[in-house]
């Protein structure tokens, strides 16, 4: 059975819209391919204060998320260098 894909604002107002075209394309294109199959397969668990979060890598950029139940919420997007550093608050946030 398929996942439903859903995005926190935040993704869809600031990250995504700060990637160029062809990025924001692929990024989008590997998690409508990948994270709607098998994320668990695809996808990394995270650990320490991170943990029940997941990262996607898509070249140097990655995409965190939460697995809840058959939904995929996406809360972070950006490079590999600055993703976790930036995001804390994020990270707190869990599906009501």
């Amino acid at each position: 059975m398929p996942y439903q894909i859903a995005y926190l604002p935040v993704v869809v107002d600031d990250d995504l819209p700060k990637l160029n075209a062809d990025i924001r394309a692929r990024i989008r294109r590997a998690i409508e391919q990948r994270l709607t199959t098998e994320p668990q397969y695809y996808g990394e668990p995270l650990r320490h204060q991170l943990k029940g979060f997941w990262r996607l890598r898509v070249g140097d950029y990655r995409v965190i998320y939460r697995i809840e139940s058959q939904t995929i919420w996406v809360v972070a997007v950006g490079h590999r260098k600055v993703i976790y550093a930036l995001r804390p608050v994020r990270f707190l946030w869990r599906p009501s």
